[in-house]
């Protein structure tokens, strides 16, 4: 007989992610709309999908090397560089998706009980990561407006004496941004510190500012940055599973190690596919932001006429909106919405105990679809008021 505790500790210690459990729950409701996935309502771009059928057809379904095929590597070095990030081909892992780069970060870097800094709210990936791998969550709190609150992230650098610290610009799920002030401020904090940035990159190609501003653009701390980015957001490539880490030599060894047991390589296909993506694809990019930022205005608008108090996003395509004055915690709220009003949305406690009070609505949905949650969730606010 198999005794019960079979499972590892660390594995029963995580729950199912908040944002799958309630996108779930929406099979319930036939007739709901669901807000909840970060699944962009584009298709690929039709370049994407020739260059992965012209890779078919031309037998490049072999593994590649673990790293990934130099062309894709190449042209990631050459986008990173629009940017001002200074990584060369020999420093990038390609991965499948952004979701194996992380778990391959942080195994690479943990050893049981080393401390990671966690903002909250994030997205919940980080802490479970963490949690089976072994290592010790530390949350840093954010301010109103999701910035960094840096003197509270100073004095749990000095107290807590953590390993590594997780950024992630622009957000999931609150659409904040790193502005440049804040970059130079959170340069200076890991200049000074013995610590690791991990920097979560997925969403860089939809910053709504002109100048976009990572903790990767600053050459001389190098060594204390790891960068993981992909192209599920960037190309709507989220089912094709395709993304990169970026680090130095001392850190791509160790990363390297995790990815080439893990996988072996990501599907050689795909990678032709983005490499295209690059070469071909730029304009639909850009038209996606364009349409993302439509979008986030319309949505903003239409929630600050209802009453909610939200930030602007200003990247990604999530919205954040406070829901406190209603007296109710999120996951009630959100069961609330989606049973009366017939409109899906993640729990702002699905992202950490900074999450309480908000709710994610994501608007990588079409804007018929945002205009009819937005007049059922209008109905919605006035029979509770």
């Amino acid at each position: 007989m198999i005794k019960d505790n079979v499972i590892s500790n660390n594995v029963q210690n995580i729950e199912i992610s908040g944002i799958r459990k309630f996108f779930n729950k929406v099979v319930n409701y036939p007739d709901a709309i669901s807000l909840t996935l970060g699944q962009p309502d584009f298709n690929v771009p039709e370049k994407i999908k020739e260059a992965m059928i012209q890779a078919i057809n031309e037998n490049k379904t072999t593994y590649t090397s673990n790293a990934g095929i130099v062309e894709l590597r190449e042209e990631i070095s050459k986008y990173l560089k629009t940017q001002h990030i200074n990584y060369d081909k020999d420093e990038i892992c390609i991965t499948i998706g952004g979701s194996e780069g992380l778990m391959d970060v942080f195994a690479a870097l943990l050893n049981p009980s080393d401390k990671v800094l966690i903002p909250t709210p994030a997205y919940p990936a980080y802490e479970s990561c963490v949690k089976l791998i072994g290592g010790e969550v530390v949350n840093y709190n954010l301010n109103e407006d999701f910035s960094i609150n840096f003197k509270e992230l100073e004095n749990l650098i000095n107290k807590e004496k953590p390993k590594v610290i997780v950024v992630s610009y622009p957000c999931n799920p609150t659409g904040a941004i790193l502005s440049g002030e804040d970059n130079n401020k959170l340069h200076k904090i890991i200049k000074n510190n013995e610590i690791i940035v991990i920097s979560d990159e997925m969403y860089s190609s939809l910053c709504f500012e002109d100048q976009y501003y990572s903790i990767a653009q600053f050459d001389d701390i190098r060594d204390k940055v790891i960068a993981v980015g992909g192209f599920s957001k960037m190309f709507s490539m989220t089912g094709l599973r395709i993304g990169y880490v970026c680090a130095v030599e001392r850190f791509m060894n160790a990363i390297m190690k995790v990815h080439q047991y893990n996988v072996s390589c990501a599907a050689s296909i795909v990678q032709w596919a983005a490499c295209e993506g690059f070469k071909s694809c730029m304009e639909d990019v850009e038209y996606m932001r364009r349409e993302f930022i439509r979008r986030r205005d319309y949505l903003y608008n239409r929630f600050i006429k209802m009453g909610f108090e939200s930030n602007v996003p200003m990247g990604a395509f999530y919205m954040f909106p406070a829901i406190k004055k209603f007296n109710m915690k999120s996951e009630e709220f959100c069961e609330r919405l989606l049973k009366e009003a017939g409109v899906a949305a993640v729990p702002g406690s699905a992202f950490g105990i900074g999450g309480e009070g908000y709710m994610r609505i994501s608007y990588a949905y079409s804007m018929e679809q945002l205009k009819e949650a937005s007049d059922r969730i209008e109905e919605f606010i006035k029979k509770l008021k």
